[in-house]
């Protein structure tokens, strides 16, 4: 089988700034055709669940919402899944961390490649599906990092003209926004 690439958009979009990273999913679900072997997923909060995903996995690009950074917020960084760690967001004992995700792959005999791309929150107000102003201009700029990520390991992206209307992507934002669903 060929290894792929795994895009991850990671977080908890009830929780405000903390779905950052779901979003990016959806507008590359939304905006960009991409190779063969190259797949984008809404990882939400999976935590160990992912591990499944990383079989014939070559890259992991994960997005996800980060604080404590010094940053103000909407500020994009590039990270290594190291240094992502300490400035991941921990709600509970429950929640693990993208880093201890990929150490329990290794322990399972997957060792794929991963770059992250992280979102300093401005708010994590539980049970608000709306980002706060800095880090929704900020999803262009981390949309950008992941293509930019992904040209430098010779993946191209290419961008559509209009967004595909049955995506999952115009589905959930339909939800969220309580607008009509989009026609066929």
């Amino acid at each position: 089988m060929t290894e792929r690439t795994l895009i991850l958009g990671i977080g908890n979009p009830l929780m405000s700034d903390e779905g950052a990273g779901v979003r990016v999913a959806e507008l590359l679900m939304n905006g960009f055709d991409f190779p063969d072997g190259v797949e984008v997923v809404d990882a939400g909060t999976m935590g160990l669940g992912m591990l499944n995903m990383f079989r014939d996995t070559r890259l992991i690009v994960v997005v996800d919402a980060i604080d404590r950074t010094g940053h103000p917020p909407g500020t994009v960084v590039r990270l290594t899944p190291e240094d992502l760690a300490p400035n991941q967001i921990m709600h509970s004992l429950h929640d693990i961390r993208f880093v201890d995700v990929l150490q329990a792959a290794e322990l399972c005999g997957l060792k794929p490649d991963a770059e992250c791309v992280g979102i300093q929150v401005g708010s994590m107000e539980q049970w608000v599906t709306e980002l706060t102003p800095e880090v929704e201009a900020a999803l262009p700029t981390a949309v950008d990092a992941v293509i930019t990520i992904l040209a430098e390991r010779g993946v191209s992206a290419r961008q559509r003209t209009s967004p595909a209307a049955t995506d999952d992507g115009a589905i959930i934002s339909a939800i969220r926004t309580k607008d009509q669903m989009p026609s066929a």
